[in-house]
């Protein structure tokens, strides 16, 4: 250890001593949530310039639509966010009204895990069976009355 090098038992390589190892990085509670959020900006600032009401563009297509032809509780999402982006609401509740609602709801969860990961402490989202069970009811509800009406 004269030379600075700390060496590890059983023959493994030396590790200098302000080496941080990847999975270190990797692993830190802050990783996940800003990797989706620059994933988010990176969509964001592709589809402003993208109008998915047109055709011809590289948006992938839902792939519940493609395989049954009725639209999921999701379909028109990405239109409604492109919608937002561009400052018509009425559109954007017209393209998917539970989405619209329910991003606020989203975005403060989102917020949540942000602002825990950056505390350096992970947020593990317990959800209780009963609000597991009122959006699969809100889901499918949804999906009948998109398809029916």
């Amino acid at each position: 250890m004269a030379d600075g090098v700390r060496r590890p038992q059983g023959g493994a390589p030396p590790v200098s001593p302000g080496a941080r190892r990847p999975s270190a990085v990797l692993g830190h509670p802050a990783t996940a949530p800003l990797a989706t959020l620059a994933a988010g900006v990176a969509g964001a600032v592709y589809l402003y310039g993208t109008d998915p009401h047109q055709p011809g563009h590289w948006l992938p297509r839902c792939p519940f639509n493609w395989a049954t032809g009725l639209l999921c509780p999701a379909c028109g999402g990405t239109r409604m966010v492109y919608d937002l982006m561009h400052g018509d609401v009425g559109r954007a509740f017209h393209d998917n009204a539970v989405l619209l609602l329910a991003a606020p709801l989203a975005l403060w969860l989102c917020g949540r895990w942000m602002a825990e990961g950056l505390r350096g402490r992970r947020r593990r989202l317990v959800v209780n069976p009963r609000v597991s069970l009122a959006v699969l009811c809100v889901a499918v509800t949804w999906t009948v009355v998109r398809n029916v009406f």
